[in-house]
């Protein structure tokens, strides 16, 4: 019975604390998530609009993780393949680290350094993540040729939407 009762609060408190898929996926990004800032390796603060402007006419995926992010961590190999792949897109990644010092670090240490960077300096809760409805990490989305979401949700590099999203954008297979 105790591990009944066990099996049953672990699946109660498991379930509060998973990954939920948003109800509603959009496809265009808001003005305030648009202005949302963030700040690049060298500390210069940028806008998402200023990135997705820098990316205009690629294709984008855009990788949320952190150095602290055990799940985001495990994904890194595969986010490598995934970008290894796909040479012909670019890549973002947003980090959530929880200090300037951390997102260095965590750049250092998973040799991220090469990469297109950015840092939530206003933390996990801003008007970008709370628009696209970030609960967890790692998150991918993928943006298309216009700006545009063209994936909304992907919780692991090895979804196999994202790899499809990207060949339709750039109209393979």
């Amino acid at each position: 019975m105790k591990k009944l009762l066990l099996l049953l609060m672990m699946g109660i408190f498991g379930s509060g604390f998973s990954q939920q898929a948003p109800k509603v996926l959009k496809k265009t990004f808001s003005r305030e998530a648009l202005a949302q800032k963030l700040e690049n390796e060298e500390g210069k603060t940028v806008t998402i609009q200023q990135i997705l402007d820098q990316h205009k006419g690629k294709v984008l995926v855009i990788d949320f993780w952190a150095g602290w992010c055990r799940d985001c961590l495990n994904a890194l190999p595969k986010a490598r393949e995934l970008e290894e792949n796909n040479t012909d897109i670019d890549f973002v990644f947003l980090s959530l680290d929880r200090s300037k010092e951390g997102f260095e670090k965590s750049l250092e240490r998973f040799d991220m350094q090469d990469k297109e960077n950015y840092w939530f300096a206003a933390g996990w809760k801003n008007d970008f993540n709370n628009y696209i409805d970030l609960n967890w990490i790692p998150r991918y989305m993928v943006i298309d040729q216009k700006s545009a979401i063209a994936r909304y949700y992907a919780i692991s590099p090895e979804d196999p939407e994202i790899q499809a999203t990207i060949n339709k954008l750039l109209k393979k297979g």
